[in-house]
């Protein structure tokens, strides 16, 4: 049975999705869902090539509380490049089928699943396999998480309409480290001007937060910050899941 759930792409790497996917999954456990978490591909783990680790995978899996870490992190590469890349360099292949049925076996066991890309939506997991190819596969709605900064509507733009084009669902726009004090014109002004240009919906902001650290999976305020500042029932989408 199909189960709800979201994507997180985001308009280029090291914009925050990790956090944005760990931040979700927080304030969904405060509801009472049982919320799965998945990293199909990570690039950049540690440790040995048979028990290669990804900090974002652990980071999502902490979040969440799941029971399942294979299913949550199937794919994994050393070298910090595209997956396709670090697939060539390593002499190893990213399983698409195998993507689908963990992602297909997660499902059985959760409310909601939150699933987190790798990079943008043109980053390529094989030769002619993308992430966007992933997000329309896994049949879900995304959340694109972007940065306020300068060149912010440029990226953000050419992100919408890739997936638009593609027949993916948007759900909304998060802007993750917004600066709270010494902000530029740029910071301020780049969000409300997105969401003229396009009418996708602002979900809301994240500011800089201290206490907030993947590598060692400290979350500091973040379910609090992700229930004052993030419009949840928006990503949920299916209304029996806002009370």
């Amino acid at each position: 049975m199909k189960r709800p759930g979201i994507f997180i792409t985001g308009t280029d790497t090291n914009v925050g999705k990790t956090v944005v996917a760990a931040g979700i999954a927080l304030a969904l456990k405060e509801r009472g869902l049982k919320v799965g978490v998945m990293k199909p591909v990570a690039t950049g783990c540690e440790g040995n090539e048979k028990y290669l680790v990804s900090h974002d995978a652990v980071y999502l899996w902490e979040a969440a509380e799941n029971e399942y870490p294979s299913l949550t992190n199937p794919s994994r590469f050393r070298n910090p490049l595209a997956p396709h890349v670090a697939a060539t360099l390593e002499k190893k292949s990213v399983n698409i089928e195998g993507l689908k049925k963990a992602y297909r076996e997660l499902q059985k066991h959760y409310d909601f699943v939150i699933v987190e890309g790798i990079g943008g939506l043109f980053v390529p997991l094989t030769k002619d396999y993308f992430v966007s190819n992933l997000i329309k596969d896994f049949d879900l709605p995304c959340v694109i998480v972007a940065k306020s900064v300068l060149g912010s509507i440029n990226h953000t733009l050419l992100t919408i309409d890739a997936a638009l084009v593609r027949g993916i669902d948007i759900r909304g726009i998060i802007f993750n480290r917004v600066p709270v004090v010494n902000y530029s014109l740029a910071e301020i002004t780049s969000p409300r001007a997105i969401h003229e240009l396009t009418g996708v919906p602002i979900l809301g902001s994240i500011p800089e937060m201290d206490g907030l650290d993947v590598s060692s999976c400290r979350f500091g305020r973040l379910q609090q910050v992700f229930e004052e500042r993030i419009r949840i029932d928006k990503i949920l989408g299916d209304p029996s899941f806002a009370s």
